[in-house]
This record gives C-alpha cells, structure tokens and sequence, in this order.
C-alpha cells in the first residue's frame, strides 16, 4: 500500500502531465489535426500486426477445449 505522501506524489505528477498534455495540444492543434489523416493510416497496420496475433489458432473453439484426434 503507498504511503500518503507517495499517493500525492503521484497525483501532482499526473496533474502536471495532464496539464503539460493540454498545452502541447492547445499550442500544436494545427499540427495535429495535419497529421490526423496519416495517423489514420498508419493505425490500420498497427491494429492488424497487434490486434491479429494468434490469428489461426482456432481449431478448439466451442469444444470446451479439448483437442479433436
């Protein structure tokens, strides 16, 4: 369990991360919404490599898994 004043640590770090985060995306909003397109296209692979993983290994399913001979 974290003490108090390691859980008041942690809070004001993560009040100024979230502050430092709503500058960056106040002062570079241009920049961002620019991207947005491309990071729209770079998500699709990045969502096929990390969300297919195993993709192929459903020879069990519905079975309770146990393995057919």
């Amino acid at each position: 369990m974290m003490s108090k004043t390691s859980n008041m640590a942690v809070m004001f770090a993560v009040a100024v991360l979230a502050g430092l985060l709503s500058y960056a995306a106040r002062e570079h909003s241009g920049h961002i919404f620019g991207l947005a397109p491309y990071l729209l296209f770079l998500a699709c692979p990045a969502m096929h490599l990390f969300m297919h993983h195993g993709h192929g290994h459903h020879n069990n399913h519905g079975d309770g898994g146990t393995p057919k001979p």
